[in-house]
């Protein structure tokens, strides 16, 4: 056995490991704290809520463990099972042009690997969403929905596929910086392209027609100097009673978008609290941080990328026996993942950090703290989010801090003055 397919197989094992000890260890804490609502929560949320998110929670993580053993599985079918290399020969039967049969290569790989992923995907919304009450989406409208993705997917994976495939091939020892640039130019793009061509396909967008929230909203946006276009409302009661917002674009050109179910939810005041949450991310510069960092970590890939392709161990290891382009792209993309999981926790604890900044700003917007965590309390009950996760499970997994811990945070700033 080659040493990096050892070292691989370790990686990928060891994330499945962790994955596979943190669910469990969440399952048994929170059905454990299942029958006690938090303190200084029994006034607002009734005890059998607390209980149904519980189960919710469980019932998600325990469809998360298969995934996770299912989804290690057909890794390790595509790479050291030779998955790559069968769907690779074939793509060099199809035609003589490198560039195509590299572009078919990449497309039948994620073609193989959605279809596999697809048996999860009706469970999780005709069973488990339906269990909870949360599914809206009829078979129908899943169907359009799944064509509309694959096509979507189809025409902008084989331009994305291809344009990489070519700078490989023509731009010399130093295409990876190339391609950098190319995939930056292609995600801003696509960014811009969202809104206005994308999202339409999926759902329908309305003009904001209620006055008194539009001028609330109007009013928000001008004491933070903050430009939008437009303010939509999505009809996401089509699909799911999840509620939900946000902005999308870039520049000038930003909008609101509102779920049609967080308007039903909350009053138009904590409306406003929530998008004075969203508007802190862009006023305190968290977007663009994202970016900046999001674009680095995509240079480093590309130069470690522009490294592995061109060592023949890199593609033996993993099962590839005939070194190609399209086969380091597809090798790199399984690859990743296996080793760069360890850096989670701490791109969550950051994008904790930039939650509670949030929070902060919006109730000073809002000059207090009631509206926001009304809000809070409201959106947690419908989306029955768990009150009581295990620490080291939220810790490693949770983009934003625990119901509890942002009201004590919000409590603790009006404290403190």
């Amino acid at each position: 056995m080659h040493a990096f397919t050892l070292l691989f197989l370790v990686a990928l094992l060891s994330h499945a490991a962790v994955q596979l000890w943190l669910a469990r260890r969440q399952i048994r804490f929170v059905k454990t704290h299942a029958g006690t609502v938090p303190g200084g929560f029994a006034a607002v949320i009734q005890p059998a809520d607390h209980a149904k998110a519980a189960a919710y929670t469980v019932a998600k993580q325990r469809l998360g463990m298969v995934e996770t053993v299912y989804e290690v599985l057909i890794a390790l079918g595509l790479t050291v099972g030779g998955g790559i290399a069968l769907v690779g020969a074939w793509s060099a039967q199809a035609t003589p042009s490198p560039l195509l049969s590299g572009t078919l290569h990449v497309l039948g790989v994620f073609a193989a690997m959605a279809v596999l992923g697809l048996p999860f995907s009706i469970y999780r919304t005709f069973v488990q969403e339906q269990r909870f009450g949360f599914n809206r989406t009829r078979p129908a409208v899943f169907v359009a929905d799944l064509v509309k993705g694959w096509t979507l997917g189809l025409v902008l994976g084989a331009v994305a596929a291809a344009g990489v495939l070519w700078i490989m091939a023509t731009a010399g020892e130093w295409w990876w910086v190339v391609g950098w640039l190319a995939w930056i130019s292609f995600s801003l793009l696509v960014t811009w392209a969202w809104p206005r061509l994308i999202a339409p396909l999926f759902n329908k967008f309305s003009p904001l027609a209620d006055a008194e929230l539009r001028r609330r909203i109007d009013a928000l946006l001008a004491r933070c100097d903050f430009h939008a276009k437009s303010v939509f409302v999505m009809d996401g009661s089509r699909r799911s009673s999840h509620g939900n917002a946000y902005f999308t674009g870039f520049g000038r050109e930003k909008r609101i978008v509102f779920f049609d179910t967080l308007l039903t939810s909350l009053t138009p005041v904590q409306i406003e609290s929530v998008l004075a949450h969203e508007l802190a991310h862009f006023k305190l510069r968290h977007i663009p941080q994202r970016l900046v960092v999001g674009a680095l970590m995509s240079l480093a890939g590309f130069a470690l990328l522009g490294w592995l392709a061109g060592e023949h161990w890199f593609y033996a290891a993993l099962g590839v026996p005939v070194r190609s382009d399209a086969a380091a792209l597809l090798l790199f993309m399984l690859l990743v993942p296996a080793f760069t999981w360890v850096a989670s926790p701490l791109l969550a604890a950051w994008s904790r950090r930039h939650e509670y900044q949030a929070d902060a700003f919006a109730a000073r917007q809002m000059n207090e703290v009631g509206s926001l965590i009304g809000a809070l309390r409201k959106l947690n009950e419908k989306n029955l989010s768990n009150l009581t996760p295990h620490p080291y499970y939220s810790g490693f997994y949770y983009s934003h801090p625990t119901l509890l811990e942002r009201e004590g945070a919000l409590k603790q700033a009006v404290a403190a003055g």
